[in-house]
């Protein structure tokens, strides 16, 4: 006789419900999943690692490389999966979507460079203010196009523009 534990059970809905939405999931040990979703020609991939303290950590790794976050139950990981798939879906319809990603990809390289440069070099204060002075310009940037452009995603507040 068989005995589930209800993490067990609700681990296996959350499987379910990952496969329900077209989505392929790997399973790795027991402690990471690796979640593939194709959505037209875009390959839209996740991995999700259970950590010894029974908290998730969910990444995007295609189309690019983003920590979403940590969570306390596997639950609110499939939910944001799902709206993410869902924001992708919805940014896929804009003519300005592959510059989008491209963007992306290059500011995900940024950050590399950034920690490649004070991992193996000494900077000079100077340069260390001149990152700081154009990392808050292109935050003010990023604000000053968010105020004049139009929302077009209403099902989830986006969670940077509160920090």
């Amino acid at each position: 006789m068989a005995i589930f534990s209800s993490k067990l059970l609700r681990h296996e809905f959350c499987m379910e419900e990952l496969r329900n939405i077209g989505a392929e999931v790997v399973n790795v040990e027991g402690v990471m999943f690796y979640v593939k979703y194709k959505l037209d020609e875009l390959n839209i991939e996740y991995l999700y690692h259970l950590y010894p303290d029974n908290t998730y950590l969910l990444e995007r790794i295609k189309p690019y490389s983003l920590n979403i976050g940590e969570f306390l139950k596997e639950e609110d990981v499939v939910e944001i999966i799902k709206i993410d798939i869902d924001q992708f879906k919805n940014a896929k319809k804009s003519t300005n979507f592959n510059d989008f990603v491209s963007i992306d990809k290059t500011l995900a390289k940024i950050v590399r460079y950034f920690e490649d440069l004070y991992l193996y070099y000494n900077i000079d204060k100077e340069d260390i203010d001149l990152l700081e002075a154009e990392t808050y310009h292109l935050k003010d940037v990023i604000m000053q196009i968010k105020e004049r452009s139009k929302r077009v995603y209403h099902k989830k507040e986006p969670d940077s523009f509160n920090e």
